[in-house]
């Protein structure tokens, strides 16, 4: 019996040594017979990788166009070799395959398991926000399908609930005031912010998870506002995320940020600075407000 998950990781890896080994698409094809024998040597599967990995390089400059469009704050140079190769072969079953054969969504959440088998830790993030990026801008097809199988629906008020907490943080600098923002690997600067614990008041959750994340000690001034949206893991299923922002000082000093999956930087920008920044739409208001603030108190 064929088994299409083994089958793609075959193919990713013949991409791979494509890719970093300049390879002719004769000698990738020698590499992937080289592969399959080595991995699979019963060969079940060798017309389906053969017809993928010729679709991925007949259609590598398309994909390549529509994995810049999707990530623009990711020059394909940036992205790792292995995290490049999974996304052109996602989008190539994505948006090419025959989708009686591989819907949508199985090719989305086959990419992701490769990342997470093969990439780094933010590896399978970043795949799933370009795919699911691409996913919506094509109308999200087989979305209404119904699955005899699939999970009833949780109702919005009974789905558990997460709180979070994080902050504005903000410090006095030679007369200018830089406010603390990190950057996540989806090419958006935000909010640290964190999980509150269980029993653990909200202000202190605040200056507990902004130590922790970004080694910066805060004295809350004021509550900012609140987010909430709703999230899916596998272990909890859909909930919803209850964001409290605060508006805390800082000393200006160096940022240490977490060594943790989502988050790949930690900057203070100038309050005059930050107007050209990418932010998520929800977290515009917060930062508003906190510079309203900042700038009555001057």
């Amino acid at each position: 019996m064929a088994n299409r998950h083994l089958s793609r990781s075959i193919v990713l890896q013949s991409l791979f040594e494509w890719d970093l080994n300049s390879l002719e698409r004769n000698e990738t094809k020698e590499a992937l017979e080289r592969n399959v024998a080595e991995f699979a040597p019963n060969k079940t599967d060798l017309p389906f990788m053969g017809k993928l990995l010729d679709g991925v390089l007949g259609k590598q400059s398309e994909l390549d166009l529509i994995i810049e469009k999707a990530a623009p704050d990711w020059p394909l140079d940036r992205i790792s070799p292995v995290d490049r190769n999974i996304l052109r072969l996602g989008l190539y079953e994505l948006l090419f395959a025959d989708r009686s054969e591989v819907p949508a969504k199985v090719a989305i959440n086959e990419a992701i398991e490769l990342a997470k088998q093969f990439g780094g830790d933010n590896s399978s993030r970043f795949i799933n926000g370009v795919l699911g990026a691409v996913y919506k801008e094509i109308g999200e097809p087989g979305k209404n399908e119904e699955s005899k199988r699939r999970k009833k629906e949780i109702a919005y008020e009974d789905m558990p609930v997460l709180r979070l907490a994080g902050a504005v943080v903000y410090a006095k600098h030679e007369d200018d005031i830089y406010l603390a923002l990190v950057h996540d690997i989806f090419g958006r600067w935000t909010l640290s912010k964190g999980k509150i614990e269980e029993g653990e008041e909200l202000q202190a959750g605040a200056i507990r998870e902004i130590k922790e994340e970004i080694g910066l000690d805060m004295v809350i001034e004021a509550e900012l506002g609140n987010n909430e949206y709703i999230a899916n893991k596998p272990d909890i299923g859909k909930h919803r995320k209850q964001v409290t922002y605060f508006l805390g000082q800082a000393p200006f000093q160096d940022i240490v940020l977490e060594q943790k999956g989502g988050l790949d930087d930690a900057q203070w920008f100038k309050v005059a600075d930050i107007l050209d920044l990418n932010f998520y739409e929800d977290i515009l208001p917060i930062v508003t407000k906190a510079v309203t603030i900042l700038v009555a108190k001057r």
